[in-house]
């Protein structure tokens, strides 16, 4: 190492780390052979026993001999395990305290001081060779413009070529000047991150990757900080930067122009409840768009499901006709009109989302067709057979058994909440979550590999059907009836507006629950601050017409770059 200075050679770190690997490599060649006959010889025999099973060329018999020769040697190997077990931790927990005492005092803290003396060295450097290019420029161009100033005709021509040749090379090598500076700093970077990743490497051997809660979170904050950039944090998080800057300012405004405040404990529980029943509609198309796909129909859906819910649970008999048929179901307990409500609103649901999955899947139809089809057909329907009326209130009792207020709390947020829990076990704990990121993210890799991409897509309409019933059937509880097919006109957009501003990307195979929520509620708390606010409707729209752009470029520009 050269005097009067913290950077380390190649040869210098490895000398530092050298003692540490051999300490840890002995007391690791103590474990490996207590392992030997225990712990490593049950990995080998469970193996061994699973492949047997599963293996299609043994026969039974086969199958059986190996079964009971292997669980026979396999006890004899989990009693070697247990009595070495103490021994086996002892070792461990010795590795670590000395990784513990001497580690970072006689290795990490010197390359990362080293590291320190690097960037500034990299900075100087760099420093240097900017002014050292400025100054061959300034003089290069202090020349040419000598020559012009006594030059005419073609000559001229030819220097003020020269010119313009000279501005553009200085630009390449202040550009090369600077990709050089970078690289350097990345090198010092990579350097820290592999000597801090070497010792989780040693911990690693030594515990056969069964690491604590703490190391597991001491390496992901180190692997978010060595994959950090402020370029991608933006493109991530400037529009939820913006939004909550947005809020920020709303908060302010409200109580000068209203004197009233914005974010009080009910105003965000009405927030809440008027999210509920839309976060189960953001939920099934979410499913649609990480195909790629979307829906046009779920606003026809959510006036279809208020017709049902209202007609099966109205209060007294129906004023409103069906085909010309009134229905009088008053007879019915309350109970058991509130189930049968829930499963036709639900059922009608599917069907048409079960048809509009068809014929994407089997027809290759692109959704925006299907659904816009269903769209259509289910508004015609609806307002035929209903003449567009409103079939008025539902039974009261019925709310407020299904989404009753407990002191002041809205139940129905526990709805949603629900929802949101078997949503994401579905999309990130099963088989079928894991195919529909999948075939959203290349349908022909996923046939190839065997998912059945007919299945996956006739699936998360499916789902998205399910979903839709149960918002409809929330949303005509929360609002006591009125139900209309006109009602829930617009939704279709807000759904789809919320699942985008979640990064829930068109790009397919790309999007998490938690966006979904978030754009929920984003859309939701911003709709009920301008209402307070007194902003006109159709203002309202100029600001989500916005934020949708603004999610969707970032959306671009981020599947941009990974091109």
């Amino acid at each position: 190492m050269a005097e009067n200075t913290k950077i380390l050679s190649a040869e210098d770190a490895e000398k530092l780390l050298r003692p540490i690997d051999e300490h840890i490599g002995e007391i690791q060649k103590k474990i490996d052979a207590l392992r030997v006959d225990g712990a490593d010889k049950v990995a080998e025999l469970t193996d061994e026993l699973r492949m047997a099973k599963e293996s299609k060329t043994l026969t039974a018999e086969q199958k059986e001999k190996i079964r009971r020769k292997d669980e026979a040697l396999l006890a004899g190997a989990k009693k070697t395990e247990a009595a070495n077990k103490a021994q086996v931790e002892k070792l461990i927990a010795e590795g670590e305290a000395y990784l513990k005492a001497h580690y970072n005092t006689e290795y990490l803290d010197r390359i990362k001081a080293s590291g320190a003396g690097e960037r500034e060295a990299a900075a100087t450097a760099y420093s240097r060779k900017v002014e050292a290019l400025k100054e061959e420029h300034e003089k290069s161009l202090e020349a040419l413009k000598g020559k012009l100033a006594s030059a005419s005709g073609e000559e001229k021509t030819t220097l003020q070529k020269e010119i313009k040749d000279e501005t553009y090379v200085f630009k390449n090598r202040m550009f090369d000047a600077k990709m050089v500076y970078r690289k350097d700093l990345q090198a010092v970077k990579d350097r820290e991150h592999e000597a801090f990743t070497h010792q989780y490497h040693l911990i690693d051997l030594l515990r056969k990757s069964k690491f604590t809660f703490a190391q597991q979170r001491a390496q992901s904050r180190e692997l978010s900080r060595y994959s950090f950039s402020w370029k991608q944090f933006f493109l991530r998080n400037g529009l939820y930067i913006v939004i909550v800057a947005v809020f920020i300012a709303l908060g302010f405004i409200t109580p000068a122009v209203k004197h009233t405040q914005l974010f009080t404990a009910t105003n965000i529980l009405n927030i809440l409840q008027q999210a509920s029943p839309r976060m189960f509609l953001a939920l099934g198309v979410a499913g649609l768009i990480l195909l790629t796909g979307t829906d046009l129909s779920i606003g026809r859906m959510m006036g279809m499901g208020m017709v049902t819910c209202t007609i099966i649970m109205h209060k007294g008999p129906n004023t409103g006709t069906v085909f010309g048929k009134a229905f009088d179901l008053s007879g019915m307990p309350l109970a058991g009109r509130a189930i049968l409500a829930l499963v036709l609103t639900i059922l009608f649901c599917v069907i048409f989302t079960s048809i509009a999955g068809f014929f994407t899947a089997r027809f290759k139809m692109h959704p925006f067709i299907s659904t816009m089809a269903n769209m259509l057909i289910i508004f015609g329907l609806v307002t035929y057979a209903t003449k567009g009326v409103s079939f008025g209130a539902i039974e009261n009792a019925i709310p407020n058994a299904v989404i009753p207020k407990i002191k002041g709390f809205p139940t129905i947020i526990l709805w949603a909440v629900a929802a949101i829990v078997i949503v994401w076990f579905i999309w990130n704990k099963t088989k079928f979550g894991k195919y529909l990121y999948a075939v959203g993210g290349n349908p022909e890799a996923a046939a190839v590999s065997g998912i059945s991409v007919f299945a996956v897509t006739l699936g998360a309409f499916m789902l998205a059907g399910v979903l839709y019933g149960f918002g409809a059937w929330l949303e005509c509880n929360r609002m006591i009836g009125s139900g209309s097919a006109a009602y829930g006109q617009g939704w279709d957009m807000d759904a789809i507006a919320a699942c985008v501003v979640g990064g829930v990307s068109f790009t397919g195979g790309i999007g998490k629950i938690s966006g979904v929520v978030v754009g929920v509620l984003i859309f939701t708390a911003l709709t009920y601050s301008l209402t307070i606010l007194g902003i006109d409707t159709n203002l309202q729209f100029v600001f989500e017409g916005i934020i949708i752009l603004a999610a969707v470029t970032l959306d671009c520009l981020k599947y941009v770059q990974k091109k």
